[in-house]
């Protein structure tokens, strides 16, 4: 296939994550001021979405609280710069097992499980425009967890989202996620043209190698918005490699701390670099409007409490 550079792209500041990066730079925000403030500012560097997890004000672990997270959409949305809303719906699909020779029974105080309609609750209150979907299960870096997306849950959490009228992200953490996610749309539960994000170099996914990276991007389909990323180091290599292929690009603290070796970054400090990279490869970075239009969203307002 040959490389169809993209000359319009628009950056997603994926914000903080809700992985162990709290106690590794004072930068990573963590209450739904830091978490507002810090997309804001992302938003003014050039990002046209922000995605959002939330965290326990106190000690940054990752939280599903519902409060929290309308507190941030409400922030955003009450701020005076626009941008598109993204909010994680990834989380309470965490599993973890015991040793390997003593799998069961699960280790409770790492696992997160829980219904579809929970997992979703803050999206059909909040209403972004956008939620994401990890449309796969996978071995997921530690030893004993297992980021769990069942076939069933995925077809149930994504017909959620098409009838909220929120766009599925779909996070392609390797081939076959995308191949899911085909099927997803073939049977109707996910609207066409979708929007996909590939996740390149997350223990045990797609590794962020070149090949690998094409092969992900040959089984987008044609009409379809995606956008991709790598971790660390190789965040800033990604924008360059996904804008030649034809993509948009997300940055961000959930993916990588730093901005040069030895100096720990902000995120709008991440946005402008990526705007560097966009514009010196000739490329023009696009607002909030512009996606809109693109991805075919209306901004909503939160439902009322």
């Amino acid at each position: 296939m040959p490389l169809q550079m993209n000359r319009e792209v628009f950056i997603t500041c994926a914000v903080t994550g809700s992985g162990g990066t709290q106690d590794r730079s004072p930068h990573v925000p963590r209450s739904p001021e830091q978490i507002a403030n810090s997309a804001i500012a992302a938003a003014k560097a050039g990002a046209a979405v922000v995605h959002c997890h939330v965290r326990d004000p106190e000690t940054g672990a990752p939280s599903r609280d519902l409060g929290l997270y309308r507190e941030v959409t409400d922030r955003i949305r009450d701020s005076e710069t626009d941008m598109v809303l993204n909010l994680t719906a990834g989380m309470g699909g965490d599993i973890v097992f015991g040793d390997a020779e003593n799998p069961l029974p699960l280790n409770a105080a790492g696992t997160d499980m829980v219904g579809a309609t929970e997992r979703m609750a803050h999206i059909a209150e909040c209403l972004p425009e956008i939620c994401t979907l990890d449309c796969g299960t996978m071995n997921f870096a530690e030893a004993d967890y297992v980021m769990t997306n069942t076939p069933g849950m995925l077809r149930a959490m994504g017909q959620m989202m098409t009838d909220l009228g929120v766009k599925p992200e779909i996070e392609a953490f390797d081939t076959g996620h995308l191949w899911f996610a085909t099927q997803l749309v073939k049977e109707g539960i996910l609207t066409s043209p979708a929007l996909v994000q590939l996740c390149m170099g997350v223990p045990w996914g797609a590794p962020n190698d070149l090949n690998t990276f094409m092969a992900m991007v040959n089984n987008v389909p044609s009409d379809w918005n995606w956008s991709a990323f790598s971790l660390g180091r190789d965040q800033m290599a990604y924008v360059a490699a996904s804008v030649l292929a034809g993509g948009n690009v997300r940055v961000g603290l959930e993916d990588n701390l730093w901005l040069d070796k030895g100096v720990l970054a902000e995120n709008y400090q991440l946005v402008e670099r990526a705007v560097g990279v966009i514009e010196g490869m000739g490329a023009k970075v696009i607002g909030p409007e512009a996606v809109r239009e693109k991805l075919g969203l209306v901004k909503r307002a939160p439902v009322s409490s």
